[in-house]
């Protein structure tokens, strides 16, 4: 049974409420860009069906899923024959997409304001930002590894949240599956499969 990092469920609340200062950098243009949308779908009249069919767009667009994809699979990667690759970036994606919009839109509300960023290089920036507190939870440090290969496409390629990484967790996950399963990367494509059927 494939289970989820308690963290990939902060990843969804990231979504709603990202207050910004004022930073001329692309990647908290972008971020705050993705939140609004959210936002607006999330409180509109629409049916749930309308608003996942919406926010499913958002992710398609603003993530880099075959990155993240790939990273996750590690190691086990180099083992895919190209015909595997295809099949795993069509399961995949349908499993992210699919648990991101889900448990998405079972959200409205969640306040985070963007603090700094660190420019790593031309490819990479990290945007520093908190989880404001609320009387149920204390405040959370979240960063956004943002992807800026080309400056007119940014797109997120990882969260990490209070030090953990989310790729890094579900990496993680992934790797245990295959193992347990003799290094069978079929145990990994049917457990996501079963996923996605659901």
């Amino acid at each position: 049974m494939l289970k989820f990092s308690k963290n990939l469920v902060i990843l969804i609340f990231i979504f709603f409420g990202v207050t910004t200062n004022s930073f001329g950098n692309i990647s908290s243009e972008f971020i705050n860009n993705i939140v609004n949308k959210a936002s607006n779908i999330l409180s509109s009249n629409q049916t749930k069906e309308l608003k996942i069919e919406q926010l499913i767009k958002i992710g398609e667009e603003t993530t880099d899923i075959d990155g993240i994809g790939f990273y996750i699979l590690g190691k086990h990667r180099k083992n895919l024959n190209e015909e595997q690759k295809i099949e795993y970036k069509k399961i995949f994606r349908t499993y992210f997409l699919k648990y991101f919009s889900g448990t998405m839109v079972e959200y409205d509300e969640a306040k985070i304001v963007v603090v700094s960023e660190d420019v790593k290089n031309e490819k990479y920036t990290i945007v520093n930002s908190k989880l404001l507190a609320t009387a149920e939870r204390p405040e959370i440090s979240i960063d956004w590894r943002v992807y800026t290969k080309d400056p007119a496409k940014p797109l997120i390629r990882d969260l990490v949240i209070e030090g953990v990484s989310l790729a890094r967790a579900q990496k993680e996950e992934f790797n245990s599956i295959i193992i347990n399963n003799d290094g069978d990367i079929g145990a990994l494509f049917a457990t996501l499969k079963e996923y996605n059927n659901k």
